[in-house]
């Protein structure tokens, strides 16, 4: 396991909000999460890097895989902003629904988080920001990067 990095103590959630159902496919990414670590799959065999967690690969169909520590940075792809929750007790709007496209690759559904509405723009730079819901996991929003 990659070195546990700066995680932000717990705080009460505002909201009742949903919690992730991790699987035993999914469960060394929230591992990953809690240590403050971005872990993707990649192919042992023809090192593609993929999201969502898969049991093969989607290039190559080799089922060797590796978690393996992004790099935590990528760039917008595209997103949309919620301003209407479907529930206004979990989910406080109005809130930006995004696609990070990582340094590695593969597309990430994520979060946007700490920007203004009108200064989104598709291809900005962004990073990944852990944020603890409990004790068990640790969501992963993106925020932009100034450079």
């Amino acid at each position: 396991m990659p070195q546990r990095k700066n995680v932000p103590a717990f705080d009460p959630p505002r909201h009742d909000r949903t919690r992730p159902q991790a699987t035993e496919l999914s469960a060394p990414f929230w591992e990953g999460t809690r240590g403050g670590v971005l872990l993707v799959q990649r192919c042992d065999e023809c090192g593609t890097w993929r999201w969502t967690p898969q049991l093969a690969c989607p290039r190559c169909w080799s089922e060797a895989t590796t978690w393996a520590e992004a790099s935590g940075r990528g760039s917008l792809y595209s997103y949309t902003i919620v301003h209407r929750s479907i529930d206004p007790s979990r989910f406080e709007t109005p809130y930006v629904l995004a696609v990070v496209k990582l340094a590695e690759g593969p597309h990430m559904l994520t979060n946007l988080v700490d920007c203004p509405l009108d200064e989104i723009e598709v291809d900005m730079p962004v990073a990944v920001r852990f944020e603890r819901l409990d004790d068990e996991f640790t969501v992963y929003p993106f925020t932009p990067v100034k450079d």
